[in-house]
């Protein structure tokens, strides 16, 4: 199989990178990962490490686990917004020594532009600017069942639409991020689990339908669009 291949590929050392997800990571740990030589271990979206990880991704708030097992192996944890107490805890979890770094660019993008909006009826503001405004859109609100009840509506007013959110099994999840992905879809609509990962460079805004629980997960989440500068 495909993954027996590259097993044998990482213990003869011809990879040189691999891509895993925290759930593969801990589950691997006694068998794959110590059979090879590891440089560094990098974590993306790390702020899951504190946000998401109780729930939605169990397994983040578990990779102290690597510090425990490769204690002289380099780590290295990635996030476009953490807050310093986001900050605090990632090193706390991930066993981060006293001399540890910081590194931390500014969180300005000037090619974003920011509007609130006030209006007597949601869903007919956010029609509107669905119809008006060109290019792939997200749109995020809190509930799972809002989010296929505004799907069903964006589909029946004629826009290319799809609905997202954690109770999704996990290979329509894929299907629907792949199709959004490859500009199959326009529209998706979404709770805040999906984002992870997504680094699609024509979005052109991001609604809130609701306000997000803090100003660094509005900042998170609409950092998604303009990734190619326009």
């Amino acid at each position: 199989t495909d993954e027996m291949i590259i097993r044998r590929r990482c213990i003869s050392g011809d990879l040189k990178l691999i891509y895993v997800s925290p759930e593969k990571l801990i589950s691997e740990i006694p068998f794959l990962f110590s059979n090879i030589k590891i440089s560094l271990f990098a974590i993306d979206e790390a702020h899951c490490i504190s946000q998401w990880g109780h729930d939605f991704r169990p397994e983040y708030s578990q990779l102290g686990t690597i510090r425990e097992h490769f204690a002289h192996v380099p780590i290295i944890a990635l996030t476009a917004s953490a807050t310093p107490k986001v900050q605090e805890d990632i090193c706390s979890k991930l066993l981060f020594s006293k001399e540890h770094k910081v590194f931390e660019e500014s969180f300005v993008r000037p090619n974003l532009s920011y509007s609130v909006f006030m209006p007597q009826a949601k869903q007919t503001k956010m029609l509107q600017v669905l119809q008006n405004v060109p290019g792939r859109a997200i749109v995020y609100c809190k509930s799972r069942k809002h989010t296929q009840q505004l799907a069903q509506m964006l589909q029946a007013n004629g826009l290319s639409a799809h609905f997202y959110h954690a109770g999704l099994p996990h290979t329509e999840r894929s299907e629907k991020q792949e199709q959004w992905r490859t500009n199959k879809v326009r529209i998706m609509v979404c709770t805040n689990a999906f984002g992870m990962g997504i680094n699609k460079e024509n979005v052109r805004f991001v609604i809130h339908l609701n306000p997000p629980q803090s100003l660094e997960n509005y900042y998170q989440e609409i950092g998604r669009a303009g990734r190619d500068g326009e």
